[in-house]
């Protein structure tokens, strides 16, 4: 049952996605948590995974996935049909429309009404990447960190490491005029990740288990 759901929930965003894989982010998001498979955290994880790994955006995320939630829901042994269902599940909406429209291209390419469809979605779609842009920066920045031991205690204070890291990046991609290949900023990004917050992370959770041993002080006496 859900390696079907998986299937036809990634089929309907292949079918109303436009503008490239970025624009399907947000109505993946609405199906994880309507379906509560996926939290926020897991999700931005999730898609900073699919980013940095070779191929379309789409499919990485769709396999990606389809194999965390399969994995959970079915056990580990699952996790590659899964990734299969959601895979294809996001495909196959694509593949039939392109054959639809490489058929029918040449008689309706120069209609005017189908070029005022096409220039009436084109702001939605830029509003839609621009909403996930600013959801995946925002989430970067105040998620929770980290969870510690049965208190569940998550830091969701401002995370300037992060920002730093976004400014910073941004600002040496214009220095270069857009030379320097997206690849060298994620192998940029992932290293400086992994140094900084080797040492930053940890200081976060123990100023946090801090936190909450002193209000449960200030609880026992009030």
């Amino acid at each position: 049952m859900i390696l079907l759901k998986l299937f036809l929930i990634f089929f309907k965003i292949g079918i109303f996605t436009f503008g490239g894989g970025h624009a399907m982010i947000p109505l993946i998001e609405s199906e994880m948590l309507a379906n509560g498979w996926i939290d926020e955290e897991m999700l931005t994880q999730l898609i900073a995974v699919s980013e940095s790994t070779p191929g379309p955006f789409a499919i990485n995320i769709a396999t990606f996935i389809g194999s965390t939630v399969s994995g959970a829901e079915l056990g580990a042994g699952y996790s590659i049909l899964g990734s299969l269902c959601a895979t294809l599940g996001v495909v196959t909406p694509s593949l039939l429309i392109i054959l639809l429209i490489a058929s029918l291209f040449q008689t309706f390419s120069s209609n005017k009404y189908i070029r005022k469809i096409i220039e009436g979605i084109n702001p939605i779609i830029i509003g839609m990447i621009l909403s996930t842009g600013l959801w995946f920066l925002f989430s970067s920045i105040f998620a929770p960190k980290g969870i510690v031991s049965n208190d569940v205690v998550k830091v969701t204070s401002f995370d300037y490491v992060s920002l730093i890291l976004f400014i910073a990046l941004y600002v040496l991609y214009k220095l270069t005029k857009g030379k320097l290949h997206p690849a060298f900023l994620i192998l940029i990004a992932g290293v400086c990740g992994a140094v900084i917050y080797t040492f930053y992370e940890p200081i976060q959770l123990t100023r946090a288990m801090n936190i909450n041993r002193i209000s449960s002080l200030i609880n026992k006496f009030i």
